[in-house]
């Protein structure tokens, strides 16, 4: 199973758990898992999320496969220009 750090006010939503593991194929798949595991996380998943999987982040990339022995990091979005 992936090990998934929640980061920042996305750990606030999760009742403070920091650190979860979760068995998905894709990006997709974990966030809907998180959701599912996590009801407050829902509303912020849907507008959008940044994630990392093993260091490398990705955005709007929801078929981004994750193996079983990645750390993924999600963190609410990150805006810059």
């Amino acid at each position: 199973m992936a090990r998934v750090k929640l980061m920042g006010p996305l750990r606030v939503m999760a009742g403070g758990v920091e650190t979860v593991e979760i068995e998905a194929r894709n990006v997709r798949g974990l966030l809907a898992a998180l959701a599912e595991r996590f009801p407050d996380l829902g509303p912020a998943i849907e507008e959008g999320v940044t994630v990392a999987i093993d260091g490398e982040i990705f955005q709007d990339v929801l078929f981004q496969p994750i193996r079983p022995d990645s750390e993924v990091h999600v963190l609410p979005s990150l805006a810059g220009g």
